[in-house]
């Protein structure tokens, strides 16, 4: 079963994988910085490398439930914590799907604690409230506007300093910037969002009696990130069309404007705060931001509506699938 688990959280790594490879390199597919397999490769890697920088993530989502209360003394409970991790699993990739197929960018993060939460509610294991309120509730209002406003100014600053340069010019030195500040934004991604399912899968290992819980295994380590690698390569053409053309048209200085804001909000969370935020979240309201500079109308409000309604609703969706999938699933257990 613990096998089983594994598998399934792998599983989620790959579609958070694709679901959120438009994340990193929508908008330099869009302005023509990146052709789209160079740019799904590059992606890859760095997603891989981003994985391998750092567990305190990972460590935070293992704190969301007490799955060792689930498990009972000794373990004797091991096949009920499994399904509670199971059960969260299925409701984090069933609205990963969901999303992914109506072209929607929510969040593979807030889907999986979402799942976890809900799953864990259901089965009447202690949800630690403190964290997901510091650690999940505080910067996921916070990330995204920090994405906004931060790459509102950062685009004023473009626009002011190259106020009297050749717009030609300076839309070819941006459009080279943005393999960088694309890059920057895949390493984040990787940093983010393959530490959340090695947090699940500590989770299992926990629940199976395998491990404590006090660090990650390597193998852990290289799997998630080899998972997430392979995701994103597949590509999420889907979502990429409406990051990179259905919010706002896209010019390579307004790109990097976006990209390196939210690469830089992904590492501080990470690397700072440990919280894991939504890659999604934080790249979509930057875009947003660096678009408003122009005019606010330049800004495609009504999808940008649609886009802050699934990010409202994919927590208590996800939680709401994980948590039907715990009681059909508990009906199977001795």
């Amino acid at each position: 079963m613990v096998i089983a688990v594994v598998a399934i959280a792998l599983i989620f790594d790959y579609t958070n994988g694709f679901h959120d490879a438009a994340n990193a390199i929508a908008t330099s597919i869009s302005t023509r910085a990146l052709t789209p397999r160079v740019a799904l490769a590059m992606a890859a890697i760095l997603n891989f490398v981003g994985a391998l920088l750092g567990v305190g993530v990972a460590q935070t989502i293992q704190g969301i439930i007490d799955i060792e209360e689930a498990a009972g003394p000794g373990g004797v409970d091991s096949a009920h914590a499994l399904t509670i991790v199971m059960a969260a699993l299925i409701g984090a990739i069933t609205w990963n799907l969901i999303t992914w197929y109506f072209g929607i960018p929510s969040s593979s993060s807030h889907a999986l604690i979402g799942g976890i939460v809900g799953a864990g509610v259901a089965s009447a294991t202690t949800v630690d409230w403190t964290t997901m309120v510091d650690k999940v509730a505080i910067p996921m209002v916070l990330s995204p506007l920090l994405g906004f406003f931060g790459a509102f100014a950062v685009m004023t600053s473009i626009l002011w300093i190259f106020r009297k340069a050749n717009p030609h010019k300076v839309s070819r030195g941006f459009r080279f910037s943005q393999t960088i500040s694309a890059a920057a934004m895949s390493l984040g991604h990787g940093l983010q969002d393959a530490q959340k399912t090695m947090g699940v899968i500590v989770l299992a290992l926990v629940a199976g009696g395998f491990e404590d819980g006090s660090d990650v295994p390597l193998w852990v380590i290289v799997a998630a990130a080899t998972a997430i690698a392979l995701g994103t390569y597949s590509g999420g053409w889907r979502i990429m069309r409406t990051l990179g053309r259905r919010i706002i048209d896209l010019d390579p200085p307004k790109g990097f404007a976006a990209e390196s804001t939210a690469a830089t909000v992904l590492y501080v969370m990470a690397i700072g705060l440990q919280a894991p935020v939504s890659t999604t979240h934080t790249i979509t309201s930057a875009i947003m931001g660096a678009g408003a500079t122009k005019r606010f109308s330049a800004v495609r409000w009504g999808v940008a509506k649609g886009i802050v309604m699934a990010w409202v609703i994919t927590i208590p969706a996800a939680g709401g699938v994980a948590a039907g999938t715990y009681f059909i699933a508990r009906i199977f257990l001795p």
